[in-house]
């Protein structure tokens, strides 16, 4: 029998997250209440004490703090196209219009000078994107939005526990989105979050999420339900508990690769920008043309035992959903060249050699071999 190649994501729910949910369904007190409440608090600590307010996913999380910052038709909102649909999709909900620019080569997060070229009178948010757990470059970001008076909403959906010069990942903003999706560095099943060191937006948000409502049947503005439930917080609880070690087991396993993949001819490792606090939500290295076919790359690794992940194949822009015309060449190159190894804190000491070996081998091999 075939052993099944070592993934490139592990989500797994440990005793200890399964006996918080069991405690939390046995205690009756199922929505919205004191496990959301813990959530909160405890994750505050990671964000440098700013308000938390959580909800049912990172999806809510961005399209609530827009709706809470007034922001909907007639409003252009700068967005990268290299990144998940979902920091798009926030966007459109609203009503307003994402505007994609493009990334930087070495981080493939948002380009502050292509976001700079962008901005127009219409726009009203930048949503710099933490892509791969690596901070974008938010001095620059917080400078521009204070220029120009923009709203800087940050995508943290992939960057729990990251850091820009010691900074936490979400507090540079006027707000930052996480998500507890299973496989996010910590996990709730599902789940969002949002910070902000506005206690007014707070407010707001906390409305938005539950009907509106202040009290029971008391609707101060029109909401959804977007809320967490306690079993989902229980989860988080317990996994926040374990993200340092996990973040620390994902910086072993990209150290160790890095080592055992560096001067490997047309094959561009990841870097980390000066300050950055890295938290390897992926580990994600660029296929040289030399090398051939990106996906047929990946299909070789496959057959070698690694698995492998394409973020992100096909940019926004050039999907049916949120197709344009604009001109991001870092990004349609990146889209053809990128791939994704495993990283992820279940690795064994002996999967990060396997991996490295299958990677060697077929970077090292003759073309005809990969052209096969």
């Amino acid at each position: 029998m075939n052993t099944p190649p070592i993934p490139v994501a592990a989500p797994r729910l440990e005793a200890a997250d399964i006996a918080a949910a069991v405690r939390v369904l046995e205690s009756g007190h199922l929505v919205q209440g004191p496990e959301v409440a813990a959530f909160e608090d405890e994750f505050a600590d990671l964000v440098d004490g700013h308000s938390c307010i959580a909800v049912n996913s990172g999806t809510s999380a961005l399209w609530l703090t827009l709706l809470a910052l007034g922001i909907g038709p007639g409003d252009e909102v700068i967005v990268p196209s290299f990144t998940f649909a979902a920091t798009a999709a926030a966007v459109r909900l609203t009503g307003a219009v994402p505007v994609f620019a493009d990334i930087t080569p070495d981080t493939f997060c948002l380009d502050p000078d292509a976001v700079r070229a962008a901005i127009t009178p219409r726009t009203a948010a930048v949503i710099p994107v933490h892509l791969f757990g690596h901070p974008a470059a938010m001095n620059e970001f917080t400078a521009l939005a204070h220029t120009h008076h923009l709203a800087l909403v940050e995508d943290a959906a992939q960057a729990h526990g990251a850091t820009l010069n010691n900074r936490p990942a979400g507090t540079f903003g006027t707000a930052g989105c996480f998500s507890f999706y299973p496989t996010k560095n910590m996990q709730s099943i599902e789940g969002g979050m949002v910070v902000t060191a506005d206690p007014a937006l707070a407010h707001t948000l906390r409305l938005l999420r539950n009907q509106g409502m202040e009290r029971r049947y008391d609707h101060r503005i029109v909401g959804t339900n977007a809320r967490m439930s306690d079993v989902n917080a229980a989860i988080a609880r317990s996994q926040l508990r374990r993200l340092p070690a996990l973040t620390g087991h994902r910086r072993a396993n990209a150290t160790r690769l890095s080592e055992l993949l560096t001067g490997l001819p047309n094959l561009t490792l990841p870097t980390t920008a000066a300050g950055a606090g890295h938290v390897w939500h992926q580990y994600t290295v660029r296929i040289g043309a030399a090398l051939g076919d990106r996906d047929t790359f990946a299909h070789h690794l496959q057959q070698a035992g690694t698995g492998t992940s394409i973020h992100y194949p096909v940019p926004l822009h050039r999907s049916p959903a949120y197709a344009t015309a604009a001109d991001l060449p870092h990004t349609d190159t990146a889209a053809e060249q990128v791939l994704s190894l495993p990283v992820h804190p279940e690795l064994t000491t002996t999967q990060i050699e396997n991996v490295a070996q299958a990677v060697t081998t077929l970077a090292l091999a003759p073309a005809r071999e990969r052209a096969a």
